[in-house]
Formats: C-alpha cells, structure tokens, sequence
C-alpha cells in the first residue's frame, strides 16, 4: 500500500500505526470506530452485494491495520455471512506493537444478531483461537442461544433487538476499550443514532456505480455532525477519517 497525505508525503505501515491511534484516554473510557467503503455516488456494495467489488488492495490493507488496533471486531451477522468472514487470526506483522500495546495476538470478534440465525459449526466458531463473542437478545430461540454457547461467548444485549448501549457497555466492561465497528449499514446507524459512535472511517472509491445499492447507513434518520480528523489518498481513491461531533 502506498498511501499520501495531502502534502504528497508517503506514509508507511508504522505511519498508518500513528495516524490511526486510539486516544489513549478515551473520554468515556472507550472508543468506538467504524470503518467502512463508499463509491463516489453513495454505493455500500458492488452489484453482487458485497463490498469487494467497490475495494481496493490499500483499502484491504487498511482494514488490516485497523483490526490490528482494536480489542475487538464488531460486524452484524448477516454482514459477516455475506462477506465471508472467518475468525480473527494472530498476523507476524502485528505482533510488535499489540505486544507494547498490552494486547492479545489478535482482536476478539464480536457479532451481532438479534434472532440468532448463525451456525454454531461455523469456521468463526470452531476455528477461532479465541472464543468468538455474539450480542443477542432476550427474545432469541432458547435452543440457539443453547447451541451457541456450547462454542461461543453469548452476550444478552436487549429485549427484542440488540441495544446498542448496552452492547458497547458489556464489551467496555470485558476490557474492550479500543472497538472497531465493520457494518453492517443497519447496526452502523443504530450505532450513531444511539450515540455511541466515536468515529468514522470512509474509504471513498473512485467509482461511480448508480442503481439502488444501499449507503454506509441503512435505516432511521440519522443527524450527528462529523468533523474531518483525517486525510490519505492512494491513487484516485480517499481514506477519510471523521470523529463524530457532540459529547464523545
């Protein structure tokens, strides 16, 4: 990944390691980031629903140094079936600074589902070295929330649907300070509509793609002022970085 400012100054993986720091004393004791991908005309997703078609390989790089910034990797479920997640995996080059960090080799993964509609003997639970979190509800099948914690960590986080407050406040509470948030658009404007969000980080792809596919947000109106923190270009394609304006 060649990434620039906006002096033409190149920036290396450590620079990116700097420019994407946590605060080191979050005013609320956590940070929550989100991080996500836009074309130029507001599209979330290539024509074939998945995010992969409007990246790039700097933006994947990205992701990648995000992750290995944060405690933990929260996405909604049925994101992270259609984009084919697997479990958070230790990486050589991250292992310097997560060590200097206090960290663990890798973040945990956290998902997010109300109906708890997931396979317990999926590759997220069986193959994750640590055990993989779910955020759910009181109203979920009792003979799923059996099945899932027999490989997973299950967190009741709502009545009918995952509250966001009390999710992010149960993962503060596991000593998550440093969270990173990965969609999808519903649970990422539930998020912000909440107040709970702390930043933003929007890759913008340089592509125009028209038709109906749904933006970084999906759902209620949504009105928080953001305010630009942040600036890196690689190519035609802009890695933004915005905090969210208000109390955090």
């Amino acid at each position: 990944m060649r990434q620039l400012d906006l002096t033409g100054t190149e920036v290396d993986r450590a620079g990116l390691a700097v420019a994407y720091a946590y605060p080191e004393i979050p005013p609320r004791g956590w940070w929550l980031r989100a991080n996500m991908v836009s074309t130029v005309d507001g599209a979330a997703v290539a024509p074939n629903g998945v995010t992969r078609g409007i990246s790039s390989a700097a933006d994947r790089d990205l992701l990648g140094m995000l992750r290995a910034l944060a405690d933990v990797v929260i996405v909604g479920s049925s994101t992270a079936t259609k984009e084919r997640y697997g479990p958070e995996k230790a990486r050589p080059e991250d292992a310097a600074f997560r060590a200097a960090a206090g960290q663990p080799p890798h973040a945990t993964l956290a998902l997010v589902s109300s109906g708890l509609d997931l396979d317990p003997d999926a590759a997220l639970f069986r193959e994750a070295d640590t055990r993989t979190l779910v955020l759910t509800t009181a109203s979920a099948p009792p003979e799923r929330l059996t099945a899932l914690e027999k490989v997973a960590d299950v967190i009741v986080a709502g009545d009918t649907v995952v509250d966001p407050k009390i999710a992010i406040a149960a993962l503060a509470e596991r000593g998550h300070r440093r969270m990173l948030c990965e969609g999808g658009p519903r649970w990422l404007a539930a998020l912000a509509a909440a107040g709970v969000l702390d930043e933003l980080c929007v890759t913008m792809s340089a592509k125009l793609l028209g038709g109906d596919a749904f933006r970084i947000l999906r759902g209620g109106l949504v009105d928080a002022p953001l305010e630009l923190a942040g600036v890196l270009a690689e190519g035609s394609d802009l890695f933004l970085r915005y905090r969210v304006a208000g109390p955090s």
